[in-house]
């Protein structure tokens, strides 16, 4: 297991090598160092995972060093590797690596490549940071690592104003989920007296019905603190409410989204409310909340990528959905289904955000799905590549042969689960889910159908067209205004290659082993042996519905984008209101900019006029200097240059002196 030590510190020894000598030696060489540095990790941790799929490994901890020693405070530096960390250690090189080898051809002609990759690889460093944690302390150490490496990542064009203003916002909202996640490790050190991860869970199912005082009310004590640490979970993985932050980010390079907004930022609030687990199970009310709000953001998210037509943000929206059914398949108890989906979700939505990548690198950055169309001739292998992430993302399998893309595999045993679970929030979530799974079918879709079919529609994109430099009349008569698209370079596209082999096969591959092996788990999540079995009584319609509303979804996207494209148009205008919501994303980002954006930066103008300025300085440094601009006035006076004005003052002095000592 000393291989950990490599797997987690390789990218952090390439990040400072790639920022200290930054542009000093050739881009070329910090491209090299960071990438072969994540390949090295990404080929160490499989083994590791394999190991514990094998049952041929158990889970241990290998310790770093001392670091803590504070009164009742004491922990060290150790990182836990077990089937949970094994899981998270695949997902998070295996992304990190492909994303840093897919970036020598995006990011070829940016400046500061140096940067971007030292920037990638310090982001890694921070999330393995976070999975090895064996206490709550050193994970909260890679939480706000992430959360720095992302605000890097997010605002890396830093000359464009909304990239600075989406980095920005990313930080501040995160802020305050960290908030919460901070208050829940405190209260959690107040009643374990330890922040050590197996001493909390170990000491967990005693604390069950133990109340505490908290806003002046006596709750229960497992309920608060599993509330508190869901909120920071809510903020790292864009739940409803928290969630404003994830579609801005898409204002970072492609990678970027690809790395930290699909594959690994976005799921470490998953990974903590699993790693924690049983703490969750002696928290009903908190595992309902957490069902609720899981269920909620899945559908919201899928109403708003509806409308939505820069690909980058329909596919963000997408993300924030899948993480809504990890969310609530962890608050009926299903964990291993919520890795599982975590798993395989990595695979086919990194998959689809680098292929949207391929598909703005060969459109010249153009983002607009409106000017696309026509595109699988001309990118084929794009297109097959984005195919095999959407046939997986929308569950297409065939239930009689247990057989299907990654999503079919493990979205179908998420809602399984919440339906199995029997409870009414576990039919809410199911409801929702599959409501959400129509959703999530049509937008696929459309995004294929608008992308890859139907006439070429690139005439009517500006930004395009000013990269021809013809008018359309030198262009010629036909919808390319004479610009021809490109398949990317082969950089590009091994990632995608081998993305859609996970999403291809990953789901079958690992199916057993996630759901129906409890041993695999080997105690590092609770295991609900009796749900998981309940999944494979549900009755067949349940196990159906999925596969149905895909279809569904399928259809309607067809009927509207390929057979009759005037749908779209009217469907809007009938909906009217209804459309508007969804297209300007719930009103979310107004609301929030009514009721705290607004009355922050008046209360800060406030402080800044009548408090820095009419008070602090009016008497502080302002007024010391006009009392010695004044005196200054008056000295001068004295200073007239006449020998008989000195001996006066000095007789005067001399007086005022005697009379002094005298009375």
């Amino acid at each position: 297991m000393n291989s950990i030590l490599i797997i987690v510190f390789f990218p952090l020894l390439a990040a400072l090598i790639a920022g200290l000598t930054n542009k000093a030696a050739p881009s070329v060489f910090a491209k090299a160092v960071t990438t072969a540095a994540l390949f090295i990790s990404c080929a160490l941790s499989w083994p590791i995972f394999l190991g514990f799929v094998a049952g041929d490994l158990t889970a241990t901890v290998v310790p770093v060093l001392q670091w803590v020693r504070s009164g009742d405070l004491a922990f060290d530096w150790a990182l836990r590797v077990d089937t949970l960390t094994a899981v998270m250690l695949v997902v998070i090189t295996t992304v990190s690596a492909l994303v840093h080898l897919y970036s020598w051809g995006y990011m070829d002609e940016d400046p500061d490549q140096p940067r971007f990759f030292a920037y990638l690889s310090l982001f890694t460093f921070a999330m393995l940071m976070l999975v090895t944690a064996d206490n709550l302390v050193q994970m909260f150490f890679g939480w706000e690592g992430v959360g720095l490496a992302s605000y890097l990542l997010i605002g890396f064009w830093f000359r464009k104003p909304s990239a600075n203003a989406a980095a920005i916002k990313a930080f501040v909202v995160n802020r305050v989920g960290d908030l919460g996640f901070m208050l829940g490790i405190f209260g959690t050190f107040l009643v374990f007296g330890t922040v050590s991860i197996p001493e909390i869970l170990a000491a967990a199912p005693a604390m069950s019905g133990a109340t505490i005082g908290f806003l002046g009310l006596r709750m229960h004590t497992m309920d608060v603190l599993c509330i508190l640490l869901f909120i920071g979970a809510m903020g790292k993985s864009a739940q409803l409410g928290l969630h404003t932050w994830l579609p801005d980010a898409m204002e970072g390079p492609t990678p970027v989204s690809a790395l930290i907004h699909a594959a690994t930022m976005v799921t470490a609030g998953v990974f903590m409310v699993c790693r924690l687990s049983p703490m969750f199970e002696t928290a009903p009310i908190a595992l309902g909340v957490v069902t609720f709000i899981g269920a909620a953001t899945c559908i919201f998210a899928a109403t708003v990528g509806t409308t939505q037509w820069d690909i980058k943000r329909v596919i963000a929206y997408s993300t924030c959905s899948q993480l809504g059914y990890m969310f609530f398949a962890a608050g009926v108890g299903a964990y291993g289904a919520a890795m599982f989906h975590l798993f395989t979700h990595a695979f086919f939505k990194a998959l689809l955000f680098l292929g949207a990548g391929s598909v703005i690198h060969a459109m010249h950055h153009e983002q607009d799905m409106r000017y696309y169309g026509g595109l699988r001739k001309q990118i084929p292998f794009t297109f097959w590549a984005m195919m095999a992430g959407t046939l997986a993302i929308t569950g297409v399998g065939i239930y009689w042969l247990h057989a299907g893309f990654a999503g079919f595999h493990s979205k179908d045993a998420i809602l399984e689960a919440a339906f199995g679970r029997g409870t009414e929030m576990g039919n809410f979530a199911f409801w929702m889910g599959a409501f959400a799974a129509l959703l999530t079918s049509f937008y696929s879709w459309r995004l294929m159908f608008l992308t890859f079919w139907g006439k070429p529609r690139w005439i009517e994109s500006e930004h395009i067209q000013h990269s021809v430099h013809k008018t359309p009349e030198e262009a010629g008569a036909d919808t390319t205004g004479g610009y021809h698209p490109h398949e990317s370079p082969l950089t590009m596209l091994v990632p995608l290659g081998v993305l859609s082999l996970g999403a291809i096969f990953a789901g079958w591959f690992f199916s057993h082993a996630f759901l129906d092996d409890a041993g695999f788990w080997q105690g590092s999540i609770f295991y609900n042996e009796a749900l998981m079995h309940q999944i494979h009584a549900v009755p067949l319609w349940v196990k159906l519905t999925a596969t149905v509303v895909m279809l569904l979804g399928l259809i309607t996207a067809w009927w509207a984008y390929i057979k009759d494209t005037s749908i779209p148009a009217k469907a809007a205008e009938q909906l009217g209101p209804v459309y508007r919501l969804f297209y300007n994303k719930w009103y979310f980002d107004e609301l929030y900019n009514v009721i705290f954006v607004k009355p922050a930066f008046w209360l800060g103008r406030q402080f800044w006029k009548l408090g820095d300025v009419g008070i602090i300085d009016r008497f502080g440094p302002n007024g010391v200097a006009w009392v010695v601009e004044k005196g200054s006035v008056g000295a001068r006076r004295f200073q007239s240059g006449y020998l008989n004005s000195y001996a006066l003052v000095m007789l005067l002095g001399l007086v005022a002196a005697i009379t002094w000592v005298l009375f």
